[in-house]
Parts: C-alpha cells; sequence; structure tokens
C-alpha cells in the first residue's frame, strides 16, 4: 500500500473512531511500525489527527467541519472525475472565478496547463495552478484579504470587495453542502460571503459537489438553487431530484 493510500485509510479510520493505535494501523496497511509513526506525524502536520502515545487521536467533534487535511483525503476518485468534467465544461480564454477547498484544489491541478484567466480563492489552488512543467498556465488573478489558517483561503471584506469589482464567465463552487431545499450551503459566514460574491459576478455558476455533500448541512445560506446553471458531481440524483432541478433549469452532469 502505498503513502497517499495509507494516509487516505487512516483518515477513514479515524471519521469513524476517536483513537486508533499504531498497532492496528500496522495490521490495516501491512507497513512497519515506524512507517506508520512517520505517516501519523505527517497527517497531525496536516491536522488531520493528534498525534497521541502509541497511536492518534481524531480532531473532529460531532457536527464540527473537518478540517482541510481531512477533507483532502476524503472522496479522492469523485473529486478527479469532477474536476475532468469541470476542465470539459470551460473554454479556453474564459474568465473564471474558483472557490476554495480540497475539491477546489483538485480543480485547479486539473485546469493548470489551459488558457484561462482565473482568480482562485485559496493559496493551495495558487500552489497547483503554478506546478505545471510545460510552460502553459493560466493568467492568475489573486484576490488579496486575509488567509484562514488550514484552509489557506482568502477571506474578508478586501477580498469580497475584489472579487466583486470583476466580471467571470464562469463561477465554479465548492459547496459545504447542497440540499434542494434550502441551496447552496457553507460553514461559516465568511466562506458563505465570498462564495456569494462569486456566483454573483459570474454569467454561468457551476457547482461542483461528490455525493457526500448531498443533502448535507451547515450553517450559512450562500444562494437557492435557482441560481445555479450546472451541478457537476459522481451521484446520479434521484428522480425526484432530476425533477426538481429540470424544473429549475439546472443541468445535472455526472461526472
Amino acid at each position: 500500500m502505498g503513502t497517499t493510500d495509507r494516509h487516505r485509510l487512516i483518515g477513514e479510520l479515524l471519521r469513524g473512531q476517536e483513537e486508533v493505535t499504531v498497532d492496528q494501523l500496522v495490521s490495516a496497511t501491512g507497513a512497519s511500525g515506524a512507517t506508520i509513526r512517520r505517516d501519523l506525524e505527517i497527517l497531525a502536520a496536516n491536522g488531520v489527527l493528534k498525534r497521541v502515545h502509541g497511536g492518534a487521536r481524531s480532531l473532529l467533534a460531532r457536527g464540527e467541519n473537518p478540517g482541510y487535511g481531512q477533507r483532502e483525503l476524503e472522496d479522492h476518485e469523485a473529486k478527479k472525475l469532477i474536476a475532468a468534467a469541470i476542465d470539459r465544461l470551460i473554454q479556453d480564454r474564459e474568465h473564471v472565478w474558483l472557490d476554495s477547498g480540497s475539491t477546489a484544489t483538485e480543480i485547479a491541478r486539473r485546469l493548470s496547463n489551459r488558457e484561462l484567466t482565473l482568480m482562485p480563492m485559496s493559496l493551495h489552488s495558487v500552489e497547483a495552478l503554478t506546478q505545471n512543467k510545460d510552460g502553459r498556465a493560466p493568467e492568475l488573478i489573486l484576490p488579496g484579504g486575509t488567509l484562514t489558517a488550514g484552509e489557506q483561503s482568502f477571506r474578508g471584506p478586501m477580498a469580497e470587495a475584489n472579487v466583486r469589482s470583476l466580471r467571470f464567465d464562469t463561477a465554479v463552487v465548492t459547496p459545504c453542502a447542497l440540499n434542494l431545499k434550502d441551496g447552496i450551503l457553507a460553514h461559516d459566514l465568511d466562506d458563505a460571503a465570498i462564495k456569494r460574491a462569486g456566483l454573483e459576478s459570474a454569467a454561468r455558476v457551476v457547482v461542483a459537489a461528490s455525493g457526500s455533500k448531498w443533502g448535507g448541512n451547515a450553517r450559512a445560506l450562500v444562494a437557492a438553487m435557482e441560481f445555479v446553471d450546472v451541478i457537476v458531481t459522481d451521484r446520479e440524483p434521484s428522480p425526484e431530484d432530476f425533477a426538481r432541478l429540470n424544473k429549475l433549469s439546472v443541468e445535472v452532469v455526472i461526472a
């Protein structure tokens, strides 16, 4: 089992239980104790877990938003499929606003060799967009503002004002949760304000949401579903949801 697969397995285990021991992880992965201890140190540094004697403890509290490091390990294949579908939807030379979060980072990796003008809302995406080695890369516009710890996302009145001062062909929004009754949701008011600024500044709103985000809950409303043009997801909605989305003229793309 490779390093990335081990890290994802550890993250998944700590989603379902409060603590895990090094011996349990050795048994689950087939790796040595020394390797597992190095994995735990790396994951602790990335905010996925807390290192404790003999193992690790989950940082997730009931109802709490998982940290960026935890989310980056989850639904990775779904995020790659969604990123590929987003790539196909965007035309060369578009002006694109890209939300923050782990799904947005995967989308940034996919767009890193495209001829675009792009405003990424996190340093994780900035890094992904500047790693391309073949000379092609989008032109980047950075929003400024303040940076949130861990998330490395741009927030605050300055960032919001700079987003609203521009007009984009497409806004790619990555919600914390999505349901057809309320719409697009975020875990905090500052994130909701930035997401709202992005979608209100774009001619087309594309929502990128893995199946785990559907039917979820978060406390801050970003926008109702009527503001959405396209949803890209890895899970096929129910016939009832399809009917409601069709009534709202929302296109569904299954990645």
